[in-house]
């Protein structure tokens, strides 16, 4: 057993609400430079609908994740390594900007320095690639709130699967927000895909990152993505994505789509691991077996001897605590209501959801029925105006039934504490039909509902021994060892030393360009990581002190 900790997320939809304030948040803080104009690290879609960039689960076309051969082994979907090779100037799998949209911003100029005359000016369109005028046709939420209309919803490729389940009418359509990041993988494709080694899962947290000065832009990284969450940036040439807020989690602050949800819905916590069970679960030969086979890799942070190999493993124990008091392994393993979305891409995705349980209870009470009532509810799920269909499509490879399992729990929370609410006995007979207890439908509701920032977010800090380590982001792939899911050979291999995100201060950089012994030049301690620098002040050591000068 090789014990790892990786950053995970949990979304609850039934409380968001699609204001978009963590994708422009998110925007402001990581995306708002040149090249990245067409670029979200995070995103909200409406459900049913094409997504973003259009159609990016339609894996037959787009080929992102991974497969099983003829001999039931792992392979990327788009192909290994002599195909990349081949391909690796003029990669056809990749989507074009016509599937995210055309950036463009406003001609404002002509507002202030059009000339006298009979008409007000207008502000045109113009392309913030080409420069030159253009004409607004999609964006990258363009399909915002529109579920189910003709044009769009047919195009959605998980609603192809059950359209037969599925009314099409504007007016019967059903909807529910997906908010969509980086789902830093334990497995993840777009690592195994990079020819130059440039992206990278860090071993201490698990967050998949993208090295800039080893990139080379050949873009296999977005090919190999399913989720299509990685990006180019056409300026620089590089390939970008979201880094989990990696300098703010490590102070032990959410990410900024975390802070800023307007429905608290966001949960982040910490998942330990079995690393050397990954490779065996990604294998799984059932599509429907890959969500148990995930839940199978996770560890219980309470077992003794898990506990026991995680400190073998240099785990510090405040992150064994931290993991003890994880949202995210309780929503995944106490109360069952989280799950992945789409496993069958075999790549272990770690940002899960709790899938939304519909408007039930307004349907119920508009047919002259008790909303609340726990048999209502109970024979209500499989009519939800959400198909359970189109949830299972989307979070467990097809099965129904861990769905409609969630979406009981979920029902039987409403019922439950409702009772409590209007001064009722509690009911545990509620609690029992869904495998649960009343205590522990209460403790579920308290984290869902009610819960303070500190049990939302329990994100251990980033160790000081380890500062070096996570300045320099020196720690390569979890998964870059002998037998790990084609991390290694000439496509996909993070061998040698990553460049450096920190900075030297000015006195560290004196003391090596003066000194004698060549020894000093590679310490690291005269580094100031600016990316932890929260703008107040000076970082000590940044700049000469008064009357002194640089050499």
């Amino acid at each position: 057993m090789r014990v790892m900790a990786q950053l995970a997320m949990v979304m609850n939809l039934d409380k968001c609400i699609g204001c978009h304030t963590c994708s422009v948040t998110c925007k402001q803080a990581w995306t708002n430079r040149a090249g990245t104009e067409y670029v979200w690290f995070n995103n909200v879609e409406t459900r049913p609908g094409q997504g973003y960039p259009r159609t990016y689960q339609d894996q037959d076309k787009w080929k992102g994740g991974w497969e099983l051969n003829s001999r039931g082994r792992l392979k990327l979907k788009a192909g290994g390594r002599l195909k990349k090779l081949f391909s690796i100037f003029a990669n056809p799998l990749m989507p074009s900007i016509q599937d995210y949209y055309e950036p463009w911003t406003y001609d404002y100029d002509r507002l202030f320095s059009a000339p006298m005359q009979a008409d007000t000016p207008v502000a045109r369109p113009r392309s913030l690639i080409t420069g030159e005028p253009t004409k607004i046709s999609w964006s990258a939420n363009w399909d915002d709130n529109l579920a189910g209309g003709p044009e769009l919803a047919p195009a959605d490729p998980v609603l192809r699967k059950v359209s037969d389940q599925v009314k099409l009418d504007f007016e019967n359509a059903f909807m529910f927000y997906l908010p969509r990041i980086c789902e830093h993988c334990l497995n993840p494709s777009c690592v195994s895909s990079c020819p130059s080694g440039a992206m990278y899962k860090r071993s201490e947290d698990g967050i998949v990152l993208v090295d800039q000065d080893r990139c080379r832009g050949w873009r296999m990284c977005v090919t190999g993505c399913p989720y299509k969450k990685v990006y180019f940036n056409h300026r620089t040439g590089k390939a970008e994505k979201c880094t989990f807020c990696f300098p703010r989690v490590e102070v032990g602050l959410p990410t900024v789509c975390s802070e800023t949800c307007v429905g608290r819905l966001r949960y982040i916590g910490i998942i330990l691991y079995d690393a050397d069970r990954v490779l065996e679960a990604a294998s799984v030969a059932d599509d429907k077996a890959l969500y148990e086979a995930q839940k199978s890799v996770m560890l219980d942070p309470h077992d003794p001897a898990v506990i026991a190999a995680a400190r073998a493993e240099g785990i510090p124990e405040d992150w064994l605590e931290a993991a003890r008091r994880s949202p995210i392994h309780q929503l995944i393993f106490e109360y069952g209501v989280a799950l992945p979305l789409h496993p069958e891409y075999r790549t272990m995705p770690m940002v899960w959801y709790i899938p939304p349980l519909s408007p039930v209870v307004d349907v119920l009470s508009g047919t002259g029925h008790d909303g609340e009532d726990a048999g209502n509810l109970f024979g209500a799920i499989d009519a939800l105006r959400i198909p359970i269909g189109y949830l299972a499509e989307l979070f467990t490879a097809g099965d129904p039934e861990p769905v409609r399992g969630v979406l009981r729990r979920l029902a039987a929370m409403r019922s439950y504490m409702r009772r409590l609410n209007l001064g009722q006995e509690p009911d545990e007979s509620i609690a029992r039909a869904v495998g649960m207890t009343g205590e522990q439908i209460t403790s579920m509701h308290r984290l869902l509902a009610i819960a303070p920032y500190g049990e939302r977010y329990v994100i251990p800090k980033a160790h000081a021994e380890q500062g070096a380590q996570l300045e320099e982001l020196a720690t390569g792939c979890s998964l870059d060892y002998e037998g790990g899911p084609g991390m290694g050979g000439p496509f996909g291999e993070a061998s040698g030393r990553t460049a450096p995100i920190a900075v030297e201060n000015f006195h560290a950089l004196k003391e090596r360009q003066t000194g004698d012994d060549l020894e000093e030049a590679h310490e690291l301690r005269g580094r100031v990581n600016l990316l932890n620098w929260d703008g107040k002040g000076t970082p000590d050591g940044l700049f000469p002190k008064n009357g002194e000068k640089e050499s």
